[in-house]
């Protein structure tokens, strides 16, 4: 009965907003938004299980439409992508259209293959100890012009120039007001380092909520750039001389409503927890790479001196560090920390979650991590470097998959069906594409993220 009411509110709320389809998606293991739309007419068949999609959807990597043997998928196989209707929210950029966020059901239960309940799985596990994450993604994009010969930038401005807040401010209000219509706090916009680029941040909420947002905010951002004739690209290299796109991840822990990140007593201004935690991210970061930066373009941009994070270390302020601490003149101590080694063409839910469970790998084993780092470590010696317990991350995806590989951790934690199969994806994007110039990356990559 309780199915019946909600199924009526629904539709009455669908109708009031005039939707016709409702979209249902999910992001695969090549990070991929994906897909199905219901017409409302149709909706009571597919409200309480979904529609069906192939257990192959999670084998295919971003090179084509076809499954990776090694994943052990195919064909035979079908699963039930059932919306999480809390999710529910009309798109004003695609009028008569909602969307709604799916999780993957097999046999009644959670799929062991599905980002988003590994999202759930990890929320649950810091729960266990007491936490409550919440986190933002914080996502840098390229605005391009299609010309005759190529894509080009949409500007040849600098780093938060008025003049390209002036140029592009038409599409970058559409775009606000979009994110705000769809309850995502929209809070602070500026023009980016590269010609073209631009970052809009957005407000930290719960963790699952958070990933949820990222997939919106990819949506978004792309559809209203076409309105306005631009390709919005979150590539994370697009050109060689200009500067690469991240998506940080801004992390906290909370339990009743405290952060438990500051303490102003410590020398750091951060609790003992934080520290750990921090501990555990760098201890994993290699192999996490795997999952925060997970394509051959990744590590054009993770570069020594372009604030890109590319090596192991943490430090207050300093955006050379993987991981950074901001400082909060509000707190008079740092309130969260910012994983920098991360891209939008990892999965939210499985970045997000990876990084979750690579910090309660932390906590658990009491980890230390190495003093902070107060300068740029490029311009440390190797000497220097190794005496401060500095290490050079990863410098292509085959290194990150190599140590994922071997993080026992991290795969326990993915579940041996979720890492098989991603290992799988990840290994044929890599072999695929490892020799292949920027050029080609951008040509094959460019509008898929």
């Amino acid at each position: 009965m309780a199915e019946k009411n909600n199924f009526k509110k629904i539709r009455k709320y669908l109708e009031e907003a005039d939707v016709k389809f409702v979209r249902v998606l999910w992001c695969d293991n090549a990070n991929i938004i994906r897909g199905k739309a219901v017409h409302l007419g149709m909706l009571a068949h597919y409200f309480e299980h979904g529609v069906g999609i192939s257990v192959g959807q999670q084998g295919i990597p971003v090179m084509y439409d076809a499954v990776v043997p090694e994943t052990n998928l195919g064909p035979v196989g079908e699963i039930r992508l059932v919306p999480d209707w809390s999710s529910l929210k009309p798109l004003p950029y695609s009028s008569g259209h909602a969307r709604v966020m799916g999780n993957m059901i097999l046999d009644g239960a959670a799929w062991g293959l599905c980002p988003r309940n590994f999202l759930k799985r990890m929320i649950a596990a810091a729960k266990s100890t007491g936490w409550e994450v919440r986190a933002a993604f914080e996502n840098e994009f390229y605005l391009l012009r299609q010309t005759p010969d190529g894509i080009i930038p949409a500007d040849s401005t600098v780093f938060a120039s008025t003049q390209a807040m002036d140029l592009h401010r038409e599409v970058i209000d559409e775009i606000a007001d979009a994110l705000i219509a769809q309850g995502i706090p929209v809070e602070q916009y500026y023009p980016e380092s590269g010609p073209g680029q631009q970052e809009i941040s957005m407000r930290y909420t719960d963790a699952l909520q958070a990933a949820d947002w990222q997939i919106a905010f990819r949506e978004t951002v792309r559809a209203i750039a076409h309105r306005h004739n631009l390709i919005a690209s979150f590539l994370p290299k697009i050109f060689p001389d200009a500067a690469g796109s991240g998506c940080h991840i801004h992390l906290s822990l909370w339990h009743k409503e405290k952060n438990l990140l500051p303490d102003p007593q410590s020398i750091y201004g951060l609790s003992e927890v934080a520290l750990q935690f921090i501990a555990g991210i760098l201890h994993h970061l290699p192999a996490l790479m795997a999952l925060t930066t997970p394509s051959t373009n990744s590590y054009h941009r993770i570069l020594p001196h372009s604030w890109s994070g590319a090596f192991c270390c943490w430090g207050l302020d300093n955006r050379e560090a993987a991981v950074r601490v901001p400082s909060d003149p509000g707190l008079g101590c740092p309130s969260h920390l910012e994983l920098k080694t991360v891209d939008a063409s990892a999965n939210p839910y499985l970045a997000l979650g990876a990084a979750i469970a690579a910090g309660i790998d932390g906590v658990q084993r009491s980890l230390t991590p190495p003093n902070p780092v107060n300068q740029d470590p490029g311009y440390l010696s190797i000497e220097e470097r190794s005496a401060k317990e500095i290490d050079l991350l990863p410098n292509n995806l085959g290194q990150a998959i190599a140590h994922l590989q071997q993080d026992d951790i991290l795969l326990t934690a993915l579940n041996p069906q979720l890492a098989k199969a991603f290992l799988a994806v990840r290994q044929a994007e890599w072999q695929a594409m490892k020799d292949w110039e920027l050029t080609a990356e951008v040509k094959t990559l460019l509008e898929k993220y």
